[in-house]
């Protein structure tokens, strides 16, 4: 997520990468209280 999170920011404005981070996270975390799983790093596909 680093560096999606780098690329993100060398590309747009602080804020808006602030809110994507937000909103990436988010719906991680939806995904994971829906499924009941525990979180996965290594499961999570590449951004790119």
């Amino acid at each position: 997520m680093g560096e999606w999170l780098r690329g993100l920011l060398s590309r747009t404005h602080m804020n808006t990468a602030v809110v994507a981070l937000a909103a990436k996270m988010a719906r991680i975390i939806w995904a994971v209280l829906r499924s009941g799983r525990p979180f996965q790093m290594a499961a999570l596909p590449s951004v790119g």
